[in-house]
């Protein structure tokens, strides 16, 4: 995938640390999961997955980047649509997101994940949600996208509890604007397979950007954590005042 499929315009947000209540250890292809509660959320451990970042990756895989090609500061954000924390960091930073891309300020490329999908009544929630998301994305452009991702944070479904199925997805997306096409691009699940790939690439870019952990919310810059995401949208007013002197 190239970056110039991606819808583009000029806003949005970024997250910080992680999503649920429970730790998972990578090791090689066998997923352990330790019931413990962890503050933050959802961690993964993976030794394979240390080293930088690679930024072409990142660009690559968003499924949506909104502001300015030459914004004077980008930022990956990963979140889940299952995850509690996701949906805190969305009421609490996403409009001033939006509002620094629109200004010029940022830009922003958006990582989707699915590790959630175990926490999910359905067990695959997070992926319908994110081919949902990918569904807008690439035919409803930016502005649809930005409302159906804030409506699903909005209507997040308890962990472990009902969730909506496609075509209550399809039925948000037309809420929001979403033409029939779009719909039924959700209801037949057409880009959960594109999403999960995505979201793939995604973890494992946050997993060398992280030392081998990754978690949502997350937001990078150039590639490194930002600090204290869920306090507020102060993170951004200290990004962007940092990135004008220097």
């Amino acid at each position: 995938m190239s970056e110039s499929r991606r819808p583009r315009v000029s806003a949005k947000y970024q997250p910080s640390r992680t999503s649920s209540r429970a730790t998972y250890l990578l090791a090689g292809v066998a997923i352990v999961v330790i019931a413990v509660v962890v503050i933050g959320g959802i961690i993964w451990n993976s030794q394979r997955d240390k080293g930088s970042a690679d930024q072409a990756v990142l660009a690559q895989n968003a499924s949506l980047i909104i502001g300015k090609a030459d914004a004077p500061h980008t930022i990956d954000v990963f979140e889940d649509f299952q995850c509690p924390y996701c949906k805190q960091f969305e009421a609490s930073s996403g409009q001033a997101m939006i509002n620094a891309a629109n200004a010029g300020k940022l830009r922003v490329r958006y990582h989707i994940l699915n590790f959630l999908d175990r926490n999910s009544g359905s067990g695959d929630y997070s992926s319908r949600a994110a081919g949902a998301a990918l569904c807008v994305a690439q035919a409803g452009g930016a502005d649809q996208f930005l409302a159906f991702h804030t409506k699903l944070f909005e209507q997040q479904p308890a962990e472990g509890g009902d969730d909506p199925d496609n075509a209550a997805l399809a039925a948000t997306a037309g809420s929001v604007g979403a033409s029939q096409q779009t719909q039924q691009c959700i209801s037949s699940g057409a880009r959960v397979d594109a999403a999960k790939a995505d979201a793939d690439q995604s973890l494992t870019q946050l997993s060398k950007a992280l030392g081998g952990n990754a978690g949502t919310p997350t937001v990078l810059s150039e590639g490194k954590p930002v600090a204290n995401v869920l306090n507020g949208p102060g993170w951004l007013t200290t990004l962007l005042a940092d990135n004008s002197s220097s």
